[in-house]
């Protein structure tokens, strides 16, 4: 198994609307995605890009709103009511040889493997498991996924 590039950091946030605002005007964000929802994860979300080396895509910033008080994300604002670093993001090349991987060391995937807001399957990997971090694996998305956009 070979782990590829970070590909974006989760940040969980009240409203994206303003979080959103905060990075055009304070950060100089330029590419900001549409938000749009993620229901079958409880979630609304949009990216954050960050330019590259010669053109390329930089690692993104997920912005992540909770669609109810069901979502995991409403019990993380609960504890963290500012929002904050959510999870980091790797990519791999073939999910089910990752997560065959990630089994066979004894790491703890939180919940079936399913599909990500890149329109591409991922899974989670407990933070007890990952030095504290909770970290989102993912198969690298096809040109034309979100991140692409």
């Amino acid at each position: 198994m070979k782990l590829g590039r970070l590909n974006h950091i989760g940040v969980a946030t009240p409203s994206i609307a303003d979080s959103i605002g905060h990075y055009r005007e304070t950060m100089g964000a330029v590419k900001v995605t549409e938000p749009f929802d993620l229901e079958a994860q409880g979630v609304k979300v949009c990216f954050v890009d960050t330019p590259g080396e010669n053109g390329t895509h930089g690692t993104q910033i997920e912005l992540i709103e909770p669609l109810s008080d069901a979502s995991p994300i409403a019990g993380f604002l609960a504890k963290n009511p500012l929002g904050g670093q959510h999870h980091v993001c790797f990519e791999v090349e073939d999910i089910a040889e990752a997560r065959e991987w990630f089994e066979e060391q004894g790491k703890r995937i939180l919940g079936p493997t399913r599909i990500g807001a890149h329109g591409t399957p991922i899974f989670f990997l407990h933070p007890k498991d990952m030095m504290g971090q909770l970290t989102e694996i993912m198969e690298t998305p096809k040109e034309g996924a979100h991140w692409s956009n």
